[in-house]
């Protein structure tokens, strides 16, 4: 890992991938500078180990199947002072993480989320629904102002970690927000603009994928975070 980054003048950003050799590419070319690739290889069948790592990213391997398995592998992993997350698919573009981050670094929040802004045919119908449905069930609770569980967002590593988040699956991204809620954080949202993914989505873009991640949020609604 870089010196500046181990020293925490950089942000860790922490990408779960599973087959995006394709996306690889794009994605850290715009990564801006002080931001740092953190790839977690979570069992991808193409060769995106070997592609993050020829273009320069610190990659480690979580063979536990699950995008919260990803997730926490990458967290644990990570040595920044602050860290991002985001999809590796070409979806959210990266040079958008400092809105997400600056928040967070200049300390007006504890938590940030990117506030997906789709065009018309970018987000489906229908996990655009269960996401804005999940979303008010997550105001109603715990009162914090989100429209979106988006998944670019930022936070401080330890306090992360001394949040004991438990879930392995889909159900990560919304037991963040209850814990950091929970456990008085300031949580916000800022808008970032939400682009075509490249290849075939394996959530969002299928009724299946929307219905096990629904499913696994469901259950951490369920049982209260």
């Amino acid at each position: 890992m870089p010196a500046h980054a181990r020293a925490g003048a950089a942000v860790e950003v922490i990408l779960p991938v599973l087959d995006e050799a394709e996306a690889l590419p794009w994605v850290l070319a715009r990564m801006p500078a002080d931001f740092v690739p953190l790839v977690v290889d979570n069992g991808s069948r193409d060769a995106s180990a070997q592609v993050a790592a020829r273009l320069g990213a610190r990659v480690v391997y979580e063979p536990r199947r699950g995008f919260g398995a990803a997730c926490w592998a990458g967290l644990c992993a990570a040595e920044s002072d602050t860290v991002a997350f985001m999809d590796c698919d070409g979806s959210l573009d990266p040079t958008h993480l400092p809105l997400v981050a600056e928040p967070v670094l200049g300390g007006g929040a504890d938590l940030v989320l990117g506030r997906r802004d789709a065009r018309r045919g970018t987000w489906p119908a229908h996990a655009r629904a269960a996401n804005r449905f999940l979303a008010w069930r997550v105001r109603r609770r715990t009162g914090a102002p989100l429209s979106d569980l988006g998944p670019m967002r930022a936070a401080r590593r330890v306090r992360m970690l001394e949040l004991g988040m438990t879930d392995r699956a889909f159900g990560w991204p919304l037991e963040m927000v209850l814990r950091a809620a929970a456990a008085g954080w300031r949580v916000a949202e800022v808008p970032v603009p939400y682009l075509p993914r490249t290849g075939r989505s394996k959530v969002t873009g299928t009724l299946g994928g929307t219905w096990r991640a629904a499913r696994d949020m469901t259950r951490v609604l369920g049982a209260g975070g």
